[in-house]
């Protein structure tokens, strides 16, 4: 099952409303799209992250990654991963979602080929997953203690809250909104996404512990390892972070031995695909860690998130919410029903991409 070609679109869906993910993509939200062929006739296709820039994203994975898996047995999934760290140290350095969206295509291609659901194929474990709903940033405090609301009624296990991150009594009272809202037991996680420096940090941190929160995320930056581990020794509540470290689980290794978190975090677009998704699950696991996976944003991804949710031993299956925004890609969009995630036992992904919109939002092919 050798690949005979990697096919590129760079794409551009609606636009969200400005600010929705901090930073705004009021211009439209870019993205592109992986197509693996084989020698033999199979396919899998992926959607990817691509930043701000869809076409830039497509010319450099066709100039790296296209060279790099043409020839190759689809099937070498751990040569792959381990030949391209090498590779990338020495001339591509390509951004952390450009690899990951690809491996997930060979691990499609295996799994279609087996005849197998991709989280049967990936070991199993279970069927059904629950899932928590996860914020945007808002403008109001009073649009996260109605949103907490919305998400009960909708069965949802959890919310998380991702604050403006503008002022840190503004923060807290949020939090505070959220939770008066929500009753003394709903599960509630607290992501400000690094907007702090260690005194603020902890001082949120401390609130979160008053207000029970079930754990507190990316306080501070990842790569702020001397900070972080000890806001987590300052702390009870369980920090969690790694998201954004670059080059999993290598990188992970001593914030697990030295204690800079209490638990990892990684996903199928940032994390170095499902191969690296799966080692850093596997590292976590050895230290007797939490691993939670992180949103992947686009559907497709997300389906693909699911899958490594029912083979890990994580708590939750992360849904950015409102959904709206973020359904597409998926002819139906994800399989959620009173805040569980259920999985077919269709082969490889389950569902099928949404080509027509696909082909409606490409502004470009590689």
């Amino acid at each position: 099952m050798r690949i005979a070609a990697l096919d590129i679109r760079a794409c551009r869906a609606p636009a969200l409303d400005e600010g929705a993910l901090k930073g705004g993509v009021a211009g439209g939200t870019e993205f592109v799209v992986y197509t693996l062929r084989t020698e033999c006739g199979r396919e899998a296709s992926m959607l990817g992250f691509a930043g701000r820039s869809a076409l830039g994203t497509a010319h450099h994975a066709a100039a790296s990654l296209r060279p790099f898996f043409l020839g190759r047995d689809a099937r070498d999934r751990q040569g792959a991963w381990a030949d391209w760290r090498r590779a990338d140290r020495w001339w591509h350095h390509l951004p952390i979602y450009a690899y990951g969206p690809v491996d997930c295509c060979l691990w499609l291609l295996a799994a279609e080929a087996a005849g197998q659901p991709l989280w049967r194929y990936l070991g199993g474990g279970r069927g059904e997953v629950p899932a928590y709903a996860s914020s945007l940033v808002h403008a109001r405090l009073e649009d996260y203690a109605e949103e907490v609301l919305d998400v009960q009624a909708a069965g949802f296990h959890a919310y998380k809250i991702h604050p403006p991150g503008r002022d840190l009594a503004e923060d807290i009272a949020i939090h505070e909104a959220v939770r008066a809202a929500a009753g003394p037991d709903f599960p509630l996680i607290s992501d400000p996404v690094q907007p702090y420096g260690y005194d603020a940090a902890l001082r949120l941190g401390r609130a979160c512990e008053r207000l029970g929160f079930l754990w507190y995320e990316e306080p501070l930056p990842d790569e702020a390892l001397p900070a972080l581990r000890k806001l987590t020794a300052a702390l009870d509540i369980a920090v969690i972070g790694t998201e954004v470290l670059a080059k999993p689980p290598l990188s992970l290794a001593e914030v697990c031995a030295s204690g800079v978190v209490d638990g990892l975090r990684a996903d199928v677009s940032w994390s170095g695909g499902l191969t690296g998704a799966l080692k850093t699950a596997a590292l976590a696991e050895a230290f007797a860690m939490p691993f939670e996976v992180h949103t992947a944003i686009f559907a497709p991804l997300e389906l693909v998130n699911l899958h490594l949710c029912a083979a890990t031993h994580t708590r939750y299956f992360e849904v950015l919410w409102p959904r709206a925004p973020f359904a597409f890609g998926l002819k139906e969009d994800l399989p959620l029903e009173r805040g569980v995630a259920r999985l077919s036992d269709t082969p490889g992904l389950g569902a099928a991409l949404e080509l027509d919109m696909i082909e409606e939002a490409t502004i470009g092919v590689v």
